[in-house]
């Protein structure tokens, strides 16, 4: 069984072995020498190798014929291949002699060949060169008459198109390597540019703003032009929106043909008259090309930044105002002007370029510039005391406001400051006018207006209304009633409101607003500024009665034509006086009071002019009883009336009331009478009284009553017309009781009727009677040291001090 196996297994590894590649033969014939019958398989390999060389054997003689015979053809083919061998070659000879001028002719063709070829190379290199270097002349040639951008557009193409294309070349690596250095000079350069653009139109912005505020005052003035600033605007942007919007081929567009860069254009050279719109008179050049180059550049945000950064520091220069603005109006101008030149600067790019300022920035520009403007304003006009100065600064806000309204610019603050600068100007108004009313007081000379001619009556009732019909019918020459006086105040009462509707002008206000305003300024000049007037005149030490009793007239005449300024006033504003919301002149109540404080003053002077006179008495206290003879009036007192009927005879001018004036005697008349009576009696009284006078002596009151009579025969002849029966010695019935009562000597009567309503003494009072019974009791203890032994007065001593003791007694019981 053993054998069998083994046998078996040599048969598998000998197939193997004939089957298998000799590089793989190792492992099979490692396990036959592992195996125990290295021998039996060697016999069987020598048997099997036995019967292959066999099969050889029989194979190759199988073969063996065909073999012999393919020699014996070859030996044979042996020969013809000598003889063709020979005849090629022969062949060959002739054909290397035939072709020696062939090939000459086709080495010369390759050269050529190759020589078409470089020349083809050399061609089409130059092709991409030749555009390179045309180019980079073209942009040496920009560079030189700086035209910066198209250079820079052109730059742009040399160096993404032409270079790429030219090829690594030296020129090429050069012009690469100078292509940052120029884009930087231009980006400097245009820059620099857009400096000198922007310190040229901050030096001519006042030139600018000229020009827009006149455009806007000749369009003001040319209502029926169906052009406006607007229109003339966007006219002028639709010649340079190309410049802003749009960028052409070839490096042009938007940069114009002529590159002056100052940013002021001279226009003198117009053919037409109008006025050049204020962009004509500003190259934005500088600003497109800046923009563009900046745009191309990728920097577009730097640029934005940096010309908003600047104009908002022009803004501030430009807001800010020079230290004496306000002393002259063109130094307001010259403020309004820059300021409008700035932002129709800031409109103009604002609609020509695309993004480089918005709405937002040009609007927070304005509330700035407003902000500081009107705080400048309020400053400045501060200071101003001439109110044609302030109409003039008015009249040019509002042109200022309309320019600026027309470029599409808020203004509602500005007139809202100019409704502000209206208290003000009134202010100055009213000093202007209390200077001129007191120039006028001053200059009049309070006497009725003398009128020689029919001319001169009309000139002054043209000036002033007067309706006096019994007046009209006085043949000339004749009076006026009123002095100078009356027609300047009236006529500057109409000045007064014509400035102040001057300032109503153009403010856009309502025919009610500005009745209102004009009634509320003309109310202020009447009750402060007239009535202030009025009473400095009045109140001068040099005003005598008469100029007194003048102004008291002409008050009267001013007040009658108050309700002419309410018809005038309304003339003016198209406003009925009788409406709702009209407010009412004070001028009545005006004149009313000057008038009463005339008549006050009237009463004042006539009084102290009576204690002239009463400062001129000189009384003896101890004068003795007077004998049989008649005592006589004291000369000052005779002086005094004297002079108070000529001076009551003045009053006969005096009006009675504002309609009366012409028929009725004057109540002021019959009141400074009463007064001046009045004082005279209290003076009279207080004479004898004065602590410095400590004796009195019974001629001393004689002399004293015969004065009083004096009087009263001047009250009883009625100096001034108007009172009924003897109205005007009750001024001096409370000194004749008095005087009586001690002339008299009728205490009895006093002591016992004392407080019943029919006591003949019922108006002299106990004390003023024991003052002076006390000086008279001083008098009397003197005489009875020097006449002891005199029994009468010696019972009139004792009968005073019995008196006395019963006027103390009678003064305690009234206290009581």
């Amino acid at each position: 069984m053993a054998s069998v196996e083994t046998a078996a297994e040599h048969e598998r590894i000998l197939r193997e072995i004939e089957s298998t590649d000799t590089n793989c033969i190792g492992p099979t014939l490692r396990s036959v020498y592992d195996g125990q019958e290295h021998g039996l398989f060697m016999e069987k390999l020598d048997v099997r190798i036995r019967n292959h060389d066999r099969e050889i054997e029989k194979m190759c003689n199988h073969h063996f014929q065909g073999f012999v015979d393919s020699i014996t053809e070859l030996l044979k083919v042996r020969g013809e291949a000598q003889k063709l061998k020979s005849q090629v070659t022969e062949t060959n000879r002739r054909l290397q002699g035939d072709g020696k001028e062939l090939m000459s002719a086709m080495e010369e063709l390759q050269k050529c060949r190759v020589q078409q070829r470089n020349i083809a190379s050399t061609i089409d290199k130059l092709s991409h060169c030749l555009p390179v270097l045309e180019m980079y002349s073209r942009l040496q040639e920009q560079m030189r008459t700086k035209r910066y951008y198209p250079a820079l557009r052109t730059l742009e193409q040399l160096e993404h198109t032409c270079l790429p294309r030219a090829g690594q070349y030296r020129f090429c690596s050069i012009m690469a390597e100078n292509i940052p250095k120029l884009r930087t000079q231009i980006r400097d350069t245009a820059m620099t540019q857009l400096k000198d653009f922007l310190e040229s139109i901050r030096k001519h912005s006042d030139k600018i703003g000229e020009t827009a505020i006149r455009q806007a005052q000749l369009q003001r003035s040319l209502d029926t032009q169906p052009r406006t600033l607007i229109g003339r605007r966007s006219r002028k942007e639709a010649a340079a929106g190309g410049g802003a919007g749009t960028d052409s081929g070839g490096g042009a567009g938007g940069s114009p043909v002529s590159e002056q860069d100052s940013g002021i254009l001279d226009v003198e050279d117009e053919e037409d008259d109008e006025v050049p719109g204020a962009q004509d008179l500003v190259d934005f050049s500088p600003v497109y090309r800046c923009l563009h180059i900046y745009t191309v550049l990728g920097l577009r945000d730097v640029f934005e930044n940096y010309y908003r950064k600047q104009r908002r520091k022009q803004a501030r220069l430009v807001l800010q105002p020079h230290s004496n603005m306000h002393e002259t109006l063109e130094g307001y101008r010259r403020y309004f002007n820059q300021i409008v030149g700035f932002f129709v600067v800031e409109d103009h790019v604002l609609h020509t370029t695309q993004g480089l300022v918005n709405r937002a920035y040009v609007e927070e520009l304005w509330e700035l510039a407003l902000s500081k403007l009107i705080a400048a304003l309020r400053t400045h006009s501060s200071y101003c005391d001439n109110p044609d100065l302030v109409l003039d600064l008015k009249n040019l806000i509002v042109l200022f406001a309309d320019t600026l309204q027309g470029y599409g610019f808020p203004v509602s603050q500005l007139f809202d400051m100019l409704l502000e600068m209206r208290e003000q100007y009134g202010e100055i108004l009213l000093k202007r006018w209390n200077v001129t009313f007191r120039q006028v007081l001053d200059q009049d000379n309070f006497s009725p207006i003398p009128v020689s001619t029919e001319e001169e009556y009309k000139h002054y009732t043209s000036q002033f209304p007067m309706e006096d019909p019994e007046l009209d019918k006085l043949p000339f020459p004749k009076k006026l009633p009123f002095s100078e006086f009356v027609p300047k105040v009236y006529c500057q009462l109409k000045e007064f409101i014509y400035a102040c509707l001057k300032y109503s002008e153009d403010l856009h206000l309502s025919s009610t607003e500005v009745d209102d305003m004009i009634r509320k300024s003309t109310n202020l000049l009447l009750t402060r500024t007239l009535s202030h007037c009025l009473h400095y005149a009045i109140k001068k030490k040099n005003v005598g009665l008469a100029e007194l009793v003048q102004v008291i007239i002409n008050t009267t005449h001013l007040e009658q034509s108050c309700h002419f300024l309410e018809e005038f006033i309304s003339n003016i504003t198209n406003v009925p006086p009788d409406s709702a919301n009209a407010t009412k002149l004070y001028g009545t109540s005006t004149f009313k009071d000057a008038r009463h404080a005339a008549e006050a003053e009237i009463y004042t002077n006539l009084n102290a002019k009576i204690d002239q006179f009463l400062q001129l008495a000189d009384y003896d206290w101890m004068a003795a009883v007077p004998g049989g003879g008649t005592l006589e009036a004291s000369d000052y007192l005779i002086d005094l009336i004297a002079f108070l009927k000529s001076t009551f005879s003045v009053f006969t001018n005096l009006p009675g009331s504002p309609v009366e004036h012409a028929t009725l005697p004057g109540k002021v008349a019959q009141t400074a009478c009463m007064s001046a009576c009045k004082h005279i009696s209290t003076s009279l009284t207080q004479l004898p009284l004065d602590p410095e006078v400590r004796q009195i002596s019974m001629g001393a009151l004689h002399q004293l009553n015969t004065d009083v009579k004096e009087c009263e025969g001047f009250a009883r002849a009625g100096p001034v017309a108007g009172f009924q029966g003897d109205t005007l010695l009750l001024a001096f019935s409370d000194l004749r009781q008095l005087l009586e009562l001690f002339t008299q000597w009728d205490w009895s009567t006093y002591l016992a009727d004392y407080g019943k309503p029919t006591c003949k003494y019922l108006r002299v009072n106990p004390q003023t009677a024991l003052a002076l019974l006390e000086k008279m009791r001083e008098t009397s203890r003197k005489n009875v040291v020097f006449a002891q032994f005199r029994k009468t007065d010696r019972d009139r001593q004792k009968l005073i001090d019995t008196i006395i003791k019963q006027l103390r007694n009678l003064i305690a019981q009234h206290h009581t």
